[in-house]
């Protein structure tokens, strides 16, 4: 007698088959089993998702087709993790069977049977767990732990750059495995360079064997093995990026989310999903207590942590603060250059550049922040107005000096650059702005003549993403940095999170202007979460931290976001942003989505758009139903991205949003239909793609 499976397999994004198809099964199987089972001429991975009590009566047994094997080597996928990949499917926008699929490792796809069963039987079972004694708690620590203890959270953890944050992970982890020989916890960071880092200071406080990571930097068989492990019970903490929130975790007991305000939690392909946000509710299913943690929080969480007040109740999610750096630390002096009193064309301020000879002179590191990587970010002819755009995209191609080529950072063109103006032939075309190549050389040749303390010239690095493309480059850089042996460190963003600088004592922000005036409302948060976390590079030793600057050059020095630096004053920035949200009724004030289309022309691509548009809102005012909710929802005209083409291709972009996350999820149900409709339609041939993404971190 055959059973009727409900299962979930990779489907094709945007097919209208939603990823639980029915097959039916000689053997009972349990819902969570992984299985193999034909898909068109295909054999392909699925999850059993739901066990029917009788087969179909609209479909003969003859018709559907069979299971083809069990990988009954593994035991199922729990109804916890089932349920976080069914919200995650629903919530975002995407198929069952896409979600599911994606969450697993790839390497399981295609392994049989017998290769997962050898893969099993070296496994080590006995994951020990040796814990060695950690540093003093500092009473804030002490009391944040005791907090957590009484509390069920989700907690919000605010406390300031080098105030010790990552102990108190550290001790909750400590102490949830000594209550429990089973439980596991997941530590989650925003950037894969920051995982070594962690996984280094993990695995020395509790034994490598009960240590596993999980990010895309590792090779199929390696995330193979940590799935494995972790989804065995064996891996008692999971350290990882956003893709670690599906690690297969039964005994999942605590979830941490370091630096929790990163944009690098929201996946930007496929299923947008925010990690940070499926950990909370991932936290919920388990029973497992969360811990968000950042010395500059997003606005959705600081407004999730509200304390209550006269004006109404509080947030849902509790706040914790730890203030003080440890020990004698102070944070950074923070000194603003107003450059509109330097001369024209000024790179680094006089000021500067004597604050950072002194530093070097006296055996101590400088970092300088530059969010622009390339030597210049256009090419230009002042004869004829030639500049060096992209042919297949809406944005300038980069002069890189280092081997004299023009790169799309968006496409991936490269060429040479031309001896002469590709359109009147004048010899003389000039870069225009500055990137951090064109920083490091500038540096080079105000500072050749310093000597440090043991009468070596000065030494300058830079690290962004040109210079950290090889296998291990940027972890050698790094330890440069830790050992001493570089001076002054020139780099992007990266080089400002979670990295633990024992020497820098300047930090300086060289041009940072431009995300003040963005036509992204997330600017202004990003650029001062940035500085933040930049300015807590200096000074961590606290040795020196009486004397750590950082140093902002800006032409708008009065500016709010600059005079909350200057006082380290996040709570102060947090209150004009969210009183400048509220007014606008912005998130997180409101909700929104965007949904986006490529096609081969921008006229394709928004006529795709605004047809949707009118279907919605013709079938929204033909159901009665629905009148009520679907007012609460604005859905605005087709516009274009703001970098229109890349690669060749026009994208579009239409915005709806609402103050009820309900209504708004409601619309989108509706929507998703309302395309596959239109999308069909001869005038929308062009189309190459739609895609919807909800609560967008640009627009």
């Amino acid at each position: 007698m055959s059973i009727c499976l409900d299962i979930a397999v990779q489907t094709p994004a945007h097919s209208q088959v939603g990823g639980l198809l029915s097959y039916r099964s000689a053997q009972a199987l349990p819902a969570g089993q992984l299985v193999r089972v034909p898909l068109g001429q295909r054999e392909v991975l699925g999850v059993v998702w739901a066990v029917r009590d009788a087969m179909p009566h609209d479909i003969p047994a003859s018709a559907m087709r069979e299971v083809l094997g069990a990988l009954d080597n593994l035991s199922p996928l729990d109804e916890a993790w089932r349920q976080l990949v069914q919200f995650s499917a629903q919530y975002y926008q995407r198929s069952l069977g896409e979600v599911a699929l994606s969450a697993l490792p790839p390497q399981l796809r295609d392994l049989s049977s017998l290769q997962l069963a050898r893969r099993l039987k070296k496994q080590n079972s006995q994951r020990s767990v040796q814990t060695s004694p950690g540093p003093v708690l500092t009473p804030e620590q002490t009391a944040v732990l005791a907090q957590m203890a009484q509390g069920t959270g989700p907690f919000l953890l605010f406390g300031s750059t080098g105030s010790g944050k990552t102990e108190v992970y550290l001790q909750a982890v400590e102490r949830m495995l000594a209550d429990d020989p089973q439980a596991q916890a997941l530590i989650m960071v925003p950037e894969i360079n920051l995982t070594p880092q962690l996984e280094q200071r993990v695995q020395a406080r509790f034994g490598s064997d009960a240590v596993v990571s999980m990010h895309s930097g590792m090779t199929a068989a390696q995330r193979l093995k940590s799935w494995l492990a972790a989804h065995a019970g064996h891996a008692r903490i999971v350290l990882g990026t956003r893709m670690a929130v599906f690690a297969s975790m039964p005994h999942l007991q605590l979830i941490v989310v370091d630096e929790e305000h990163d944009p690098s939690y929201k996946q930007q392909e496929g299923a947008r999903y925010s990690a940070r946000d499926l950990a909370v509710y991932r936290g919920r299913l388990h029973g497992a207590t969360v811990l968000l943690a950042s010395a500059t929080p997003s606005l959705e969480s600081w407004h999730h942590s509200r304390p209550p007040d006269a004006d109404g109740p509080g947030g849902r999610y509790q706040r914790l603060l730890m203030p003080s750096r440890m020990g004698t630390g102070q944070l950074p002096k923070v000194r603003r250059v107003d450059m509109n009193k330097q001369p024209r064309r000024t790179v680094l301020s006089a000021p500067l550049v004597a604050a950072i000879q002194a530093r070097v002179e006296r055996g101590e590191q400088c970092m300088l922040l530059l969010n622009r990587r390339g030597y210049a970010p256009v090419l230009h002819c002042a004869d004829c107005g030639w500049k060096s755009a992209c042919p297949h995209c809406s944005a300038f191609r980069v002069f890189h000096k280092i081997d004299r080529s023009l790169r799309c950072h968006h496409c991936g063109l490269s060429e040479r650059v031309p001896r002469a103006c590709p359109d009147c032939g004048n010899a003389d075309i000039a870069p225009v702005g500055r990137g951090t190549e064109q920083l490091e050389e500038h540096l080079g040749g105000l500072l050749g003549h310093v000597l440090r303390p043991d009468g070596r010239p000065v030494r300058i690095a830079r690290i962004d993403a040109d210079t950290t493309r090889a296998k291990g480059a940027l972890e050698s850089q790094l330890a440069q940095v830790h050992a001493g042996e570089v001076d002054i460190l020139v780099g992007t963003q990266m080089i400002a999170k979670g990295h633990d600088f024992r020497r820098i004592t300047l930090v300086a922000a060289v041009n940072p202007d431009t995300a003040l005036f963005s036509s992204d409302f997330r600017a202004p948060e990003r650029l001062f979460a940035l500085l933040m976390q930049a300015a807590g590079r200096a000074g961590r030793d606290a040795s020196h931290s009486a004397s750590s600057e950082m140093w902002v050059q800006t032409f708008h020095p009065t500016h709010p976001l600059f005079e909350a630096l200057k006082q380290h004053d996040y709570p102060a920035f947090a209150a004009n942003e969210l009183a400048e949200r509220t007014a606008a009724d912005l998130p997180p004030i409101s909700h929104q989505a965007l949904l986006r289309a490529d096609a081969r022309t921008q006229e394709a691509a928004q006529a795709l758009l605004n047809a949707a548009r009118a279907a919605l809102e013709a079938q929204l005012a033909a159901d009665t139903a629905s009148a009520d909710w679907a007012l609460q929802v604005r859905i605005y005209p087709a516009v274009p991205m703001s970098l229109q083409r890349v690669a060749d291709v026009e994208r579009a972009q239409m915005l709806l949003e609402s103050p009820s996350r309900m209504a708004l999820q409601k619309v989108l149900w509706h929507l998703h239909g309302v395309l596959h409709q239109v999308r069909h339609q001869p005038e929308h041939k062009g189309v190459i793609r739609w895609l919807v993404d909800v609560d967008p971190q640009a627009i």
